[in-house]
């Protein structure tokens, strides 16, 4: 197997383990992140119903017009702040993160921080 097929199957292995551990309610839902290589993206989910709360990613419209979008720190920080302010247009202040088995640093890090910024509490 070549480097990258080992790297995604070992990441979907902490994904299961992690899913595992982290469940989505209607009071505290999932923020899940899943990033590209070209883009990045942030949902709230309920796992008992299976449904979308709120989402946002480096494709949204919102963000489009604003500078290059991309998978870097500065669009993860404002896709970060969009699935905050839209959370929080729907009531939900409590989630639980949910990394995707991606190691906590860099843009993940960065989604993190300005979801915690825009008012989300994890």
């Amino acid at each position: 197997m070549n480097k990258s097929q080992d790297r995604t199957e070992a990441r979907d292995r902490v994904r299961i383990r992690i899913r595992h551990r982290v469940k989505g309610s209607k009071e505290r839902p999932r923020l899940a992140v899943f990033k590209s290589g070209r883009h990045i993206y942030a949902q709230v989910i309920d796992d008992a119903t299976g449904a979308t709360l709120a989402h946002a990613s480096s494709l949204d419209p919102a963000l489009k017009g604003e500078k290059k979008a991309g998978a870097n720190r500065e669009t993860a920080t404002r896709v970060g702040t969009l699935v905050a302010e839209r959370a929080k247009g729907k009531g939900i202040e409590r989630v639980v993160f949910d990394r995707g088995g991606y190691i906590y640093h860099g843009k993940i890090k960065a989604l993190a921080e300005a979801a915690r910024q825009g008012g989300l509490e994890f």
